[in-house]
């Protein structure tokens, strides 16, 4: 999330701070941006880096003379070919986390943002209070056009930040400043080889930040426009930063690409609608009278943690022990479910828990069976799987589009799929029966997540009654997973 910027206490190391100065064209402006640095910044910062990105005119010149001249500690470069504004920023960004800094401020060599402003982005950095600093041009009422930002970039500015914010459930006054401050570590977190050259790599920060849970602050600067040349097509880039934040929420819904096959290490994310598969699973084990469980591919324990609330007392197996999940289960045993369950896991659990697990081990009929095996006489499996039949991947597979998501159906760490009636076979050949069985649709209930709008809320909340709907109608299109209750046959 993001807040306005209110100062704590300053750490007592000192950071190192450098500048990335990205110029195009700028030999008009440059030499005046550098001039207006304050002194009390120029006396501490430890490099300035200007980036010419192959400018027909002599910026890089200018930027030559400007350092012959002057006392700070500059360095002048220009790039053979023009990288794009996305492509600069890389490498500048690549040389910051080379050089160990610890903040790298982000300015533009046509003078737009105020280099007298630099030390207000920089303070809640060296404090520890941000792990990214934007200063914002609308924070402050009617400030932007009375710097004379044109109405129609003005109106714009504002039309893209207000989606933008609902669609992430982030809440900047401005999305679309090039005036920023990182944390150098921050963007070493970042995949930022992956992201555009083009001008919305502003926005891909943005919402790799997000992603990670990093902190960004704003702070007020002044607008200024005057006589510089702007290269941005305003349309590609409207349109580039919509499909930007679109395909984020998608991704956070599991529709969309990511990484190569391989196991999954991060936790998954608990689902506690009631109409979930985790709602589900605690709605069939409260059923149960407390008794002895086993949570296989417990991941953080989250899930384990709303069973013991019921009165269960829960052994969890994982390929990692995934900070927290000490606290939350009874007891924990780290193995690979490729190699089936360990012995370490024990025996005689009134009931065993596969939620979304089968899916990611290579022989799930082995696991399956040794799950069986592990149950007490009146012992039940509880499972849930994806549906590979769903519209989703049926969609891709037909479009010819088929690749791996960052989660649901087609989740990076999945290894085997399973339709209703794959799945079904393989409970009769483990030597389970189905006790009951449920099906549950899409996730459209994370649409509003986030967001403090009350509008998206409703929205989200239609879609998936909708979903839940044509679920009933149609399981084997709509169903998102497949539930099983089983039992020894």
């Amino acid at each position: 999330m993001s807040t306005p910027y209110a100062p704590s206490t300053p750490t007592p190391s000192t950071p190192r701070v450098g500048v990335l100065v990205v110029a195009y064209n700028a030999a008009g402006t440059l030499a005046a941006t550098l001039s207006r640095l304050p002194q009390s910044f120029a006396d501490k910062v430890d490099h300035v880096l200007v980036c010419d990105d192959a400018s027909s005119d002599d910026t890089y010149e200018v930027g030559l003379r400007f350092q012959s001249g002057s006392t700070l500690p500059l360095t002048v470069v220009r790039h053979q070919e023009n990288l794009g504004y996305g492509g600069n920023q890389k490498a500048g960004y690549a040389w910051a986390i080379e050089h160990g800094l610890d903040i790298v401020v982000l300015l533009h060599g046509d003078g737009q943002y105020a280099p007298e402003r630099i030390e207000d982005l920089v303070a809640p950095l060296a404090n520890g209070d941000a792990d990214a600093v934007f200063g914002s041009r609308m924070m402050e009422r009617g400030h932007a056009r009375e710097g004379g930002m044109p109405l129609y970039k003005f109106v714009g500015n504002k039309i893209l930040t207000r989606f933008q914010n609902k669609v992430t459930g982030l809440d900047l006054t401005e999305w679309h400043s090039g005036y920023r401050a990182y944390r150098v570590d921050a963007l070493a977190d970042l995949d930022l080889a992956s992201y555009t050259d083009a001008f919305n790599f502003d926005t891909e920060i943005i919402l790799g930040l997000h992603a990670l849970g990093k902190k960004i602050v704003e702070v007020p600067i002044p607008t200024y426009y005057g006589d510089e040349i702007c290269y941005v097509n305003g349309m590609k880039y409207a349109k580039d930063v919509s499909v930007d934040v679109v395909r984020f929420k998608m991704r956070r819904m599991g529709f969309g690409e990511t990484a190569t096959p391989g196991p999954d290490l991060d936790a998954y994310e608990l689902k506690p609608s009631e109409h979930s598969s985790h709602g589900v699973l605690l709605r069939w084990l409260a059923s149960i009278a407390p008794a002895k469980v086993l949570d296989v591919g417990c991941s953080d324990g989250q899930f384990a943690a709303l069973a013991g609330a019921h009165g269960h007392q829960v052994t969890g197996v994982d390929l990692v022990k995934h900070e927290g999940v000490a606290e939350r289960v009874e007891h924990f045993v780290e193995a690979d479910l490729n190699a089936g369950l360990p012995e370490a896991a024990g025996s005689g659990y009134r009931a065993i828990v596969a939620g979304d697990v089968l899916e990611h081990v290579v022989d799930p009929l082995r696991l399956l069976s040794d799950i069986a095996g592990r149950l007490a006489d009146d012992g039940e499996v509880l499972v849930s799987v994806p549906n590979f039949a769903h519209w989703y991947p049926r969609a891709r597979v037909v479009s010819g589009t088929f690749d791996y998501d960052q989660r649901g159906p087609l989740d990076h760490g999945h290894v085997r799929f399973f339709t209703r009636k794959s799945f079904e076979r393989l409970i009769e050949q483990s030597g389970l029966r189905i006790v009951e069985r449920e099906t549950v649709g899409s996730p459209f209930d994370v649409l509003d997540r986030g967001s403090a709008d009350s509008r998206a809320a409703r929205i989200a909340g239609r879609v998936a009654v909708a979903d839940r709907a044509a679920t009933r109608a149609w399981p084997t299109l709509f169903g998102y997973q497949f539930l099983y209750r089983l039992a020894r046959a």
